[in-house]
C-alpha cells in the first residue's frame, strides 16, 4: 500500500498579492523620485528655519524678518522646481508603465471591465507609492537634519531651533498629492484602449497618432501663448522693479509645460538631425529608426535630460550673466571679492538644482529599462534575424545616445535663454554706469567651464544609463523572446 503525500503549496496572503503590482518595473523608481523630492523640501525648509533661527539671534538682524523671508521665498521656488521636475517623470513613466499594459488592459475590458475603473486603478498605485516614496523622504530628510544641527551649531551662533514641527509634513504631502495626479495624467490612454488589443502587446502611438490630437495641441498653444506672455512681462516689469523675476519664473513654467506637451512632435525632426552623426550602418539605423518610430517614447526620455541641463544652465548664465554686467560697469576689470561671492552663490544654487537633475536622470535609467524590457519580443526577433548580441546592446546604446545628445543641445539653449531672462528680469531695474540710470540691459554671458561639465555629466549619464538596459536586451534567448 502506498501513501500520497500531499505537498502544500505556498500562497501569498490576499493582502500581499494586491500589492504584487509593485515590484513592476518602474514603481520602485517612483518611490525613488517622491522620496528624493520629499527629502529635498524637508531639508529645505529646516535650513531655511535654521537660518532664520540663526539671523534673529544676532542683534542687529533680529528686528527684522526681510533677509529669512527672502531665503524662505527662494527655497519654496527651488522645492516648486523639485516637485514640477517629479511630476513630469512620474507621468512620463506612467504612460510608459500603461503602454506595456495594453494587453492586459485589453483582456480587462474585454471580460467586462471599464476603462475609467482600469484608469483609478493605476491612479491608486500612484498614490500609494507617491505615499511610500513621501514617508521614507520624511524619514530621511528629518534624520539628516537633526544629525546635521550639532554640527551647524558650531558654526553659527548656536540658537535653539526644533527641526521635528509640523511644517515638515508640506513637502509630503505635497509630494504624495502631485505624484497621484501625475500618475492619472500618466494614465489617460487607458480611456483609449479598446479590447482588440488584447491580441497585441506594448502599443506606443505613432507620429502621426500623435500630431492628430486636436485637445494635446489646443492645450500646448495656450499654455505656450501664456508662457510667452509672462516671460515678455517679466522681462518688462524688470526695467521697473526687481519683481519681474517672479512673473518670468511662472512664465518659465508655463512655456516648459507646454514644450512638454509639445515634445512628441518637436523631438523627431532634431532626432532625425542627430541620427544623421552616427553613420550608415545597419546598427545605427536600426537606432535611428527606432527613436523616431515612437516619438511618445522618445520624447519622455529627452524631456527629463532636457529639464535638468535646462536648470543647471539656467543659473550658471544668469550668475555668469551678472558678472558680465558687474565687469562692464567697473570699466572692464571685474571686482575679485564680487567675483567670489557670485561664484559661491552659483555653485550653492547649482548644487540645489543639482537635485532635480537627479530626479531626471532617475526618470532616463527608468525609462530606457522599461522600455528594454517592453521590447523583448522585438529584440528577440532581431536576434532570430542575425543580429548578434553585441549589436543589439550597441543599437540600444546608439538609441539612447540620440535621445540624451538632442536633449542636451536642446537644454543648453533653452537654460541659456531662461537663465538670460531671468537675470534681466531680476536686475533691469538697477542703475549702472556710465549713465546710472535704468533700465539696464544685461548681455548674457555663458560659462563655459560649467558648460563642459555639463556635457561631460550628460555622457558619463547616458553610458550609465544604458548598462542594465543593454544587460537585458541580451539576457533572454531570442526563441522564449518571441514566445512571449
Amino acid at each position: 500500500m502506498s501513501a500520497v503525500t500531499a505537498v502544500p503549496t505556498r500562497r501569498m496572503p490576499a493582502g500581499l498579492a494586491r500589492l504584487d503590482w509593485l515590484r513592476e518595473r518602474g514603481m520602485g523608481a517612483t518611490v525613488l523620485v517622491a522620496a528624493i523630492s520629499t527629502a529635498f523640501g524637508v531639508l529645505l525648509i529646516s535650513a531655511t528655519g535654521y537660518i532664520g533661527a540663526q539671523l534673529q539671534a544676532i542683534p542687529f538682524y533680529g528686528s527684522s524678518d526681510t533677509l529669512a523671508l527672502i531665503i524662505g521665498m527662494l527655497g519654496m521656488l527651488l522645492l516648486a522646481v523639485a516637485i514640477y521636475v517629479a511630476a513630469i517623470v512620474t507621468a512620463n513613466t506612467f504612460s510608459t508603465i500603461v503602454a506595456g499594459r495594453t494587453r492586459r488592459i485589453a483582456l480587462m475590458r474585454l471580460i467586462g471591465a471599464s476603462a475609467r475603473g482600469q484608469r483609478a486603478e493605476v491612479a491608486r498605485q500612484g498614490l500609494t507609492v507617491g505615499a511610500l516614496g513621501a514617508l521614507l523622504g520624511l524619514i530621511g530628510g528629518t534624520v539628516i537634519m537633526l544629525a546635521s544641527v550639532p554640527l551647524l551649531d558650531r558654526l553659527t551662533m548656536g540658537a535653539p531651533y526644533t527641526v521635528v514641527q509640523p511644517a515638515l509634513l508640506a513637502p509630503a504631502v505635497a509630494v504624495t498629492l502631485t505624484t497621484w495626479a501625475a500618475a492619472w495624467a500618466g494614465s489617460r490612454r487607458v480611456l483609449g484602449v479598446t479590447p482588440l488589443q488584447a491580441l497585441g502587446g506594448s502599443v506606443e502611438q505613432t507620429h502621426e497618432d500623435v500630431v492628430r490630437r486636436p485637445g494635446r495641441n489646443i492645450a500646448t498653444v495656450v499654455l505656450g501663448v501664456i508662457g510667452v506672455a509672462l516671460l515678455v512681462g517679466g522681462i518688462l516689469l524688470g526695467m521697473v522693479v526687481p519683481l519681474g523675476v517672479i512673473v518670468a519664473f511662472f512664465g518659465g513654467l508655463f512655456s516648459f509645460t507646454a514644450l512638454v506637451l509639445a515634445a512628441p512632435a518637436v523631438m523627431p525632426p532634431l532626432l532625425r538631425l542627430t541620427g544623421r552623426m552616427f553613420g550608415r550602418s545597419a546598427t545605427a539605423r536600426l537606432a535611428a529608426q527606432n527613436a523616431l518610430r515612437y516619438p511618445e517614447r522618445s520624447s519622455r526620455m529627452a524631456i527629463g535630460v532636457v529639464m535638468g541641463v535646462a536648470l543647471v544652465t539656467m543659473f550658471a548664465v544668469a550668475a555668469e550673466s551678472v558678472k558680465v554686467l558687474v565687469t562692464a560697469s567697473g570699466g572692464g576689470a571685474p571686482d575679485p571679492a564680487f567675483e567670489q561671492m557670485i561664484d559661491s552663490f552659483a555653485a550653492v544654487m547649482m548644487a540645489l538644482v543639482a537635485v532635480s537633475a537627479v530626479i531626471a536622470a532617475v526618470g532616463l535609467v527608468n525609462l530606457l529599462t522599461i522600455g528594454v524590457v517592453q521590447r523583448r519580443r522585438e529584440l528577440g526577433l532581431l536576434r532570430a534575424l542575425g543580429l548578434t548580441a553585441a549589436q543589439v546592446r550597441r543599437m540600444v546604446l546608439l538609441e539612447a545616445a540620440h535621445v540624451t545628445i538632442t536633449a542636451l543641445l536642446f537644454g543648453l539653449v533653452l537654460g541659456t535663454a531662461y537663465g538670460w531672462i531671468g537675470a534681466q528680469s531680476l536686475l533691469g531695474s538697477v542703475p549702472m554706469p556710465p549713465a546710472w540710470s535704468a533700465p539696464t540691459f544685461i548681455a548674457p554671458g555663458v560659462p563655459w567651464l560649467t558648460v563642459g561639465v555639463v556635457v561631460a555629466a550628460t555622457a558619463a549619464l547616458t553610458l550609465l544609463a544604458a548598462v542594465v538596459p543593454t544587460r537585458l536586451a541580451t539576457r533572454v534567448a531570442p526563441v522564449e523572446a518571441l514566445a512571449e
